[in-house]
């Protein structure tokens, strides 16, 4: 298989629209700058997701040259994360109190999902975000594009393009590479240039995948779930730990050993 990086994304605030990027630093605890913040609930201490409030992805967050997060809300009103008025800004928005804050190594988050993906009604259970970050599990979310023509050959009617599923690497596995290809990898090695990753699991897929993103033109369909449930588990892309850091940029070759 002749495997490059085809783009890599990155959400500096969970579950608001983020920025894609040429290149960047991934270390331990994955892409530099990744899911680093999220909208939290000082009641609870739990991290919001657009797994159950959808209203989120409304939200957009970009990193500027220097370091800082520049969040942008539905209305045009920007502030940088970590300023108080941002959090009034939010807590406004979203009718609740809230602040924009940042992981805590020493005292990790936790999200809330509903345990069956088509079903906003179905009981719901936390899951915790690895110390340090805001992710779902892994520190890096791989995805190639022979899954989203997989997907697509099931249920054409759906949009199955990338940023609906938000990875951080999306693979172009080239055209003659066919199927849910990255379940394969679970177990394996992925290297991209210096970087080394182990995935450890599939994505198992959540409502969120079926919300709608205006920003990227996408409507709401559960379809996008159903298919994925009944064609492949569940799941889409799989999840990686970073065995070895390192710079990575579109472009690079994917091997797989």
């Amino acid at each position: 298989m002749h495997a490059t990086v085809a783009r890599l994304g990155r959400y500096p605030v969970k579950s608001f629209q983020g920025e894609t990027v040429d290149g960047a630093e991934v270390g331990m605890s994955g892409m530099a700058g990744d899911r680093r913040w999220a909208v939290v609930d000082p009641a609870t201490g739990k991290a919001l997701s657009a797994k159950r409030n959808r209203r989120l992805l409304e939200a957009s967050a970009r990193t500027t040259s220097g370091g800082e997060v520049v969040v942008t809300l539905p209305d045009g009103t920007s502030a940088a994360a970590g300023d108080q008025s941002l959090d009034r800004a939010v807590a406004a928005w979203l009718g609740r109190d809230v602040r924009v804050q940042g992981a805590d190594a020493d005292a990790p988050s936790a999200y809330e999902m509903n345990v069956v993906n088509t079903d906003e009604a179905s009981p719901v259970v936390d899951i915790p975000c690895p110390p340090g970050t805001f992710f779902d599990f892994g520190a890096v979310h791989l995805l190639t594009t022979a899954s989203l023509r997989a997907g697509a050959a099931a249920y054409p009617e759906g949009d199955w393009s990338a940023e609906r599923f938000r990875p951080t690497v999306l693979v172009d596995a080239g055209d003659g590479a066919e199927g849910f290809l990255e379940n394969e990898w679970v177990g394996r090695t992925v290297r991209i240039g210096d970087i080394v990753l182990q995935p450890f699991m599939p994505t198992v897929r959540c409502a969120m995948v079926t919300m709608p993103q205006t920003a990227h033109g996408l409507s709401r369909d559960l379809g996008i779930a159903t298919t994925v449930n009944r064609h492949n588990q569940s799941s889409l892309g799989v999840y990686a730990v970073v065995a070895a850091p390192g710079r990575i940029e579109v472009g690079l070759p994917v091997v797989i050993d």
